[in-house]
C-alpha cells in the first residue's frame, strides 16, 4: 500500500481552531499543557501522579467487565506504578460506526506502541472509553455497509450502554452479508455495552486494546467528591464559561455549552439533567424527581453510579480514574477539551496531552487505477466537484473553451464605441454600457454551452471522475466519516493489519492510502 499525504488545512474539512492547533499557533498555548511530540512525554510521565488504592478499583472493574469473556487481557500490569494509558473514547455506534471511530482506535494502539520503544522502562495500555451513558441514540443507531444505510429501531432510552441489543437480529435479515462477529457480540450479550467490548476485543485485543466502561459503580465512587462539589459548588460551568470566552475573543468558534451543574441522572431507561431550583432544592429535568441537598448528596454517597458526568466533567471523570497520559480525539473533541483545562487545575489533575487520531482515505485499487488514468493528484480530490470537473474538462480538451483573446478585442472596440458616442451625446453613454452588459452576458453564456458540449464530448472520463470522487466523498462528506470498515475488511481481512502498518500517530496530516 502506497500512502501519499497532504497538510489538513489544503483539505478544507477542518476548523481554525484546530488547524492553529496543530499548527502550534502562539496564541492557542494557554489553552493546554503540552503539544503531543514524542519528547514531551518524557515531562507528561513525570507529572502524572496516580495511586495504588485506584489502581487497585480500575483493575477489579476491568476485571468484572471482561468477567464473560474467554480472550481477555492480563490487567496486573495497571497495577505497576510503571504503567501509563493512552486513552480514546467514543460512543457506542453499532457496527463500529463510521471508519474514523476505527482509525481512533488504531492511533491509540500505535502510539502505546511508540511509547513503549522510546520509553522502555515504562508500560502503556491502550484504552478505549466506551461512552456507555451517552443518551443520544440517533447519533449511534446506523451505519452504511457498501453504500447502503441501516438503522435500528427500537422504544428503550437511557445510556445506551444499557439497551439490550437482541433487537438488532431485524439488520442481519436485512444485510446481505454474513456477519458472524457482530451476530455474536449483538445477539449472544444483554447489553451495548458488553457488545461493544465483544467485537472490539476480538478486532482489536491482541493489539492490546482495553476497552472499559466507566457506568460502573466502584469508578463512580472514586469520582464522588468532584460530583459532590458540582452539585454544592458548581465550579465547573463558570471556569468553562471563562475559558470559553477567551477562546470567542480570539475569533474561534467553540463547541460546548457548560451548565450550570454538569451532571445527569441515571436510572434504568433515564438520563436526564439535574438542575438547582432557586429554593435549594435540586429536580430531574423532564422527571417527577426532586431532592433536598441533603438527600441528594446521601444519594451520591449511597448510589454513585446514579450520577453520571456531562461533556464538561465526563473528560475529568476519565483523568480521575486512569493513570493517563493522553487524549486521541478528533478535530470536533481537541477544541472542546481545550474549553476544559481550567476544571482540571482547579481540581488538580494533571491535563493529558491531546492527540490528533490519524486522518486517512483508503483508496481501492479500481479507485486508485481510475485516479491514475484521469491524471488526478492527491490535491485535485478535495476539490468541489464542480470545479474539479471544469479543470478537468479544460485540461482534457484540445479546444479553447474561453474567449479571452476575443474579449479583448471586442471590449477595445466598445470602449471606442463609447468614446465616439460621448463626444456625439454625454447621454448616450448608459445605452452603450447596457449594450456592453449584454454582450458580455451574452459571451458567458456561450462559454458555458461550450464547455456544457465538451463535458459530453468527454462523457467517459467525466463520468469515470464523478464515480471516483462519489466513492471516496460518499454523500458529499470524507469517506472516514460516512463509510463503514467493514466495506473493505469483507473484502480484504488484511485492511486493519494495513491501516496498523501505516499510521503514525504523530503525523498530523490526511494520509491517502493507495492500493
Amino acid at each position: 500500500m502506497d500512502c501519499k499525504y497532504l497538510p489538513l488545512a489544503s483539505t478544507g474539512q477542518f476548523s481554525p481552531l484546530f488547524l492553529d492547533y496543530i499548527n502550534k499557533k502562539d496564541s492557542i498555548k494557554p489553552f493546554y499543557s503540552r503539544f503531543p511530540e514524542l519528547s514531551a512525554f518524557e515531562g507528561q510521565l513525570l507529572d502524572k501522579t496516580f495511586d495504588e488504592s485506584k489502581r487497585q478499583i480500575l483493575v477489579k472493574a476491568l476485571e468484572r467487565q471482561y468477567s464473560r469473556l474467554i480472550n481477555k487481557p492480563d490487567f496486573s500490569i495497571l497495577l505497576q506504578a510503571n504503567t501509563f494509558t493512552v486513552t480514546t473514547g467514543h460512543q457506542l455506534n453499532i457496527f463500529t460506526g463510521p471508519l474514523y471511530i476505527v482509525y481512533k482506535l488504531i492511533t491509540t494502539i500505535n502510539l502505546a506502541k511508540q511509547l513503549k520503544k522510546a520509553y522502555p522502562d515504562y508500560n502503556f495500555v491502550p484504552v478505549y472509553w466506551m461512552a456507555t451513558e451517552d443518551h443520544d441514540f440517533a447519533e449511534i443507531n446506523h451505519f452504511s455497509l457498501m453504500g447502503r444505510n441501516y438503522a435500528w429501531q427500537t422504544e428503550q432510552r437511557g445510556a445506551v450502554g444499557r439497551m439490550n441489543p437482541q433487537e438488532l437480529k431485524t439488520l442481519f435479515n436485512q444485510i446481505p452479508e454474513k456477519l458472524t462477529l457482530f451476530e455474536d457480540a449483538y445477539l449472544k450479550n444483554d447489553t451495548l455495552a458488553d457488545a461493544a467490548r465483544y467485537y472490539v476485543n476480538e478486532l482489536f485485543g491482541n493489539e492490546g486494546l482495553v476497552c472499559l466502561d466507566a457506568d460502573d459503580a466502584a469508578l463512580k465512587r472514586v469520582f464522588a467528591p468532584v460530583m459532590r462539589d458540582e452539585l454544592v459548588n458548581q465550579k465547573s460551568g463558570e471556569l468553562v464559561h471563562k475559558q470559553t470566552e477567551a477562546l470567542e475573543t480570539l475569533g474561534y468558534k467553540t463547541v460546548i455549552a457548560p451548565r450550570d451543574i454538569n451532571l445527569f441522572y441515571l436510572d434504568d431507561q433515564i438520563r436526564e439533567r439535574i438542575e438547582r431550583k432557586e429554593d435549594g432544592t435540586y429536580r430531574v429535568v423532564h422527571k417527577k424527581l426532586t431532592f433536598s441537598e441533603s438527600k441528594i448528596l446521601a444519594l451520591l454517597d449511597e448510589h454513585p453510579e446514579r450520577f453520571s458526568p456531562n461533556v464538561v466533567l465526563r473528560p475529568l471523570y476519565q483523568e480521575t480514574i486512569l493513570p493517563n497520559l493522553a487524549y486521541i480525539g478528533g478535530p470536533s473533541e481537541v477544541p472542546y477539551w481545550l474549553q476544559l483545562k481550567p476544571v482540571f487545575d482547579h481540581y488538580q489533575t494533571t491535563f493529558p496531552m491531546l492527540m490528533p487520531r490519524n486522518f486517512a482515505m483508503y483508496v481501492p485499487s479500481v479507485s486508485n487505477k481510475r485516479i491514475c488514468k484521469l491524471g488526478l493528484t492527491p490535491e485535485d480530490l478535495f476539490e468541489d466537484t464542480i470545479k474539479l470537473k471544469r479543470e478537468y474538462v479544460e485540461h482534457h480538451t484540445r479546444h479553447t473553451l474561453k474567449f479571452d483573446n476575443e474579449n479583448k478585442t471586442v471590449n477595445k472596440a466598445l470602449d471606442a464605441i463609447l468614446h465616439k458616442a460621448q463626444m456625439v451625446d454625454p447621454t448616450l453613454e448608459k445605452a452603450v454600457l447596457a449594450e456592453t452588459k449584454r454582450f458580455a452576458n451574452a459571451v458567458a453564456r456561450l462559454e458555458k454551452k461550450m464547455r456544457r458540449a465538451e463535458e459530453r464530448n468527454q462523457e467517459t472520463g467525466v463520468r469515470q471522475l464523478l464515480a471516483v470522487k462519489e466513492s471516496l466523498f460518499p454523500n458529499g462528506s470524507l469517506q472516514e466519516r460516512s463509510e463503514n470498515f467493514l466495506s473493505f475488511y469483507l473484502n480484504d481481512k488484511t485492511f486493519l493489519q494495513k491501516m496498523l502498518s501505516a499510521f503514525d500517530p504523530f503525523d498530523y496530516r490526511m494520509q491517502l492510502c493507495l492500493e
